[in-house]
């Protein structure tokens, strides 16, 4: 017979699994997406804004983790709660916007030569790895938070936070690169 101990124990397991095979399909799907996916708008002139915009959502989310971060330091959960949904918000904007746009307009090509190419490639590399990991970082962080296991959250988010800041600005990195070498 299950105690209520055993059912709490293992639900949250079970929803942490969840979370890491959706993260899993969702990685799947975008590399499929970014790789194989043919473009439905080649010459890229519908909704070109979309690449400045996901990197305004990138900025936006950076600076609500920022804020988030140091009302975190300073004790005000209520303000670091707001400003962790603020990060959640503009990230899962980006998200959408960044799988719209590769479905117009496919992968983007950096054009750089010289010892800004492997440059380039190294951030992008570190970027793309990191972003993988992060998504299930992210939700795994918020859903222990929204259940109230508080210590189990901080101690993730140690690691989660500090992930979820390098891809937000190195996406804007890597936005501001392929721009200054079209």
């Amino acid at each position: 017979m299950q105690t209520e101990a055993d059912i709490s124990y293992r639900t949250p397991m079970n929803i942490v699994a969840g979370i890491i095979a959706i993260s899993g399909a969702a990685s799947a799907f975008l590399f499929w997406l970014v790789y194989y996916h043919q473009p439905s708008d080649v010459s890229g002139t519908h909704l070109a804004f979309l690449p400045a915009l996901n990197a305004l959502l990138n900025t936006l989310c950076t600076i609500a983790l920022i804020i988030g971060y140091r009302h975190i330091l300073r004790r005000q959960i209520v303000q670091h709660r707001n400003a962790m949904f603020a990060a959640f918000f503009f990230s899962s904007l980006f998200l959408v916007s960044y799988i719209t746009n590769h479905a117009l307009h496919g992968d983007a090509h950096f054009h750089g030569q010289g010892i800004i190419r492997p440059m380039y490639f190294a951030l992008l590399i570190s970027h793309i790895f990191l972003s993988v990991v992060a998504l299930p970082m992210i939700l795994v962080t918020f859903f222990l938070s929204l259940t109230g296991r508080i210590p189990l959250h901080r101690k993730i988010a140690r690691y989660t936070f500090p992930t979820w800041l390098y891809v937000s600005v190195t996406g804007v990195i890597v936005y501001a690169m392929l721009a200054a070498y079209r």
